[in-house]
């Protein structure tokens, strides 16, 4: 089923509780976990225009990349690495202002400059992580985080 995305102006709040029940309807009934990654980071990707989003799945001891928009990206993770390997370990969100004062930040593409990775829960447990880069610093807050999370939290 094609859907046509909402995008509002106004600010990063506004846009995201426009976008946060077109999410909830678009993934309404589909159970298809790969599907709904898909169109969760083309609707992010849509609405914000970030640098790159995607998904990166947990599988045995390494992250595993998934669906994404944006440039090429690294295709797996180590538990405990990186910004991704970092919030899978610790489960919970990070934002990270400017990835070159992350130490270990794993540089996949040399345009990020700031990021925002949140797990994706599932019985206590995280089954795979969101992950989002912007080409300019300091470009996430706890705005971001709470709708992001509560994104992650319908997959």
């Amino acid at each position: 089923m094609a859907e046509n995305l909402i995008i509002t102006e106004g600010d990063k709040e506004q846009q995201y509780q426009t976008l946060f029940p077109q999410i909830e309807a678009l993934l309404a009934g589909e159970t298809d976990m790969t599907a709904n990654m898909a169109n969760v980071a083309a609707a992010l990707k849509q609405t914000f225009d970030f640098f790159w989003v995607g998904f990166y799945v947990v599988k045995e001891d390494m992250l595993v990349l998934a669906p994404f928009q944006g440039p090429i990206a690294c295709t797996r993770i180590r538990h405990g690495k990186g910004v991704c390997g970092t919030a899978w370990k610790e489960a919970k969100t990070l934002i990270v202002p400017d990835v070159e004062q992350f130490p270990g930040h794993i540089a996949c593409n040399a345009a990020s400059r700031s990021e925002i990775v949140v797990p994706v829960i599932r019985e206590g447990k995280v089954i795979a992580v969101l992950d989002i880069d912007s080409d300019k610093p300091d470009s996430f807050d706890e705005v971001d985080a709470n709708y992001l999370e509560r994104i992650c939290g319908l997959l």
